[in-house]
């Protein structure tokens, strides 16, 4: 077989190892449901505060697009409302990818004390693992939210110009969904796996590093929870079923062997 051949089948068997691991984080839950049951608290309580957020922006969207468009206020009724109308949709839709591309992020910001002691209770159910640094809980959600607004912004950057090649005909239709999967996968299974990755002592630029070095997996894992992620209200409840799947991910794919 040649080179290319044996990577390539390398790339699809690493993504199709990626995705068992949300299943079997499926598997895990469903066979611990109290461990579930407690991480649907944050999942909740950040759901609450999104579909606020999404009502509030749906409500306003008009009166904000009339304020980007004041030079719109001379034209015929048909066409002035015609354009901040189109201009509304544009803004919401951009608002609901932003909450999609966010929204593991942000649970996890609220739940860090209840994710982690969910991943380390799946560590402990294969074995043990490495036990959180004692950091103060203070400290430990600053950082989680730090590191999660420096991922945003990656997120950001090839989200915004998807986003805006979504109107471009046939690739909007076709490409452009699936580099976006990609993209919002890729960055969802880091913003995943960060709790397992710091108690093995990884900051965030080796998580990037050890992630990127080895894609297919992280790639499998993020797109099928991603895709799981856009049906609604689902993202609540698999929520901790994608920790106990990440956890399981980091432990078999991308723990360092002593001294690495």
């Amino acid at each position: 077989m040649s080179t290319i051949g044996r990577t390539a089948g390398t790339g699809v068997r690493g993504v199709a190892d990626g995705v068992k691991y949300f299943f079997q984080g499926v598997g895990w839950v469903s066979r611990h449901p109290r461990q579930w049951l407690f991480g649907l608290i944050p999942a909740l309580i950040a759901l609450v505060l999104y579909v606020a957020a999404l009502a509030v922006l749906g409500t306003y969207a008009g009166d904000l697009a009339a304020w980007v468009t004041p030079f719109a206020d001379g034209w015929s009724e048909a066409a002035r409302n015609t354009l901040r109308v189109l201009l509304g949709v544009v803004v919401f839709g951009l608002g609901l990818v932003i909450a999609l591309v966010t929204f593991t992020a942000i649970t996890l910001a609220i739940g860090e004390p209840f994710y982690e002691k969910l991943s380390e209770r799946v560590e402990d159910d294969l074995g043990g693992g490495p036990k959180a640094p004692d950091v103060p809980l203070w400290r430990s959600i600053t950082r989680s939210i730090r590191d999660s607004l420096i991922t945003l912004g990656w997120v950001l950057l090839f989200t915004i110009p998807l986003f805006a090649l979504g109107f471009v005909p046939v690739i909007g239709q076709t490409v452009v969904p699936v580099l976006g999967a990609a993209v919002s996968g890729f960055f969802l299974t880091v913003e995943l796996t960060a709790l397992p990755m710091e108690r093995r002592a990884m900051p965030r630029r080796l998580r990037f590093a050890a992630l990127r070095a080895k894609k297919a997996p992280a790639l499998g894992f993020g797109i099928l929870t991603f895709l799981v992620f856009l049906i609604p209200f689902v993202a609540v409840l698999a929520m901790p079923a994608a920790v106990a799947g990440a956890t399981l991910l980091v432990r078999h794919r991308y723990s360092p062997s002593p001294g690495e």
